[in-house]
């Protein structure tokens, strides 16, 4: 995914700070970083890639709890996913330009505050 968009890293300054990619445990950074910097070497100095943290086993049994725990950061990720979800207008992507899109995405969560805001006294 990274790759299809390159275009907006290559147009982002060198001096900016990175940007941090948050990353399940599933993925291998090292291959993501070799990978990309085959196609665009100066990547590197924009991105940063993290895993995100997951409790251990103590931890767990500390806080009384075991099995699925979620992760603070992941569950942020997943709870904003699902209101974009509801958005009807976003279940496909038709849009040909990555700023079509980002102008959807943009609209759903402008309607997300809205609701928000009427809803609260």
């Amino acid at each position: 995914m990274l790759t299809l968009h390159i275009d907006y890293f290559k147009a982002k300054p060198v001096n900016i700070l990175k940007i941090t990619i948050l990353l399940d445990h599933g993925y291998h950074i090292k291959k993501l970083v070799t990978g990309l910097e085959k196609v665009y070497p100066q990547i590197i100095t924009k991105i940063r890639f993290q895993l995100c943290k997951e409790p251990s086993k103590e931890e767990k049994a500390v806080q009384g709890k075991t099995g699925f725990v979620p992760i603070a950061a992941r569950w942020i990720i997943e709870r904003i996913n699902a209101w974009v979800e509801r958005c009807k207008i976003l279940v496909k992507n038709y849009e040909r330009t990555l700023e079509n899109a980002t102008t959807k995405l943009n609209r759903c969560f402008v309607r997300i505050m809205l609701k928000r805001l009427a809803a609260s006294p």
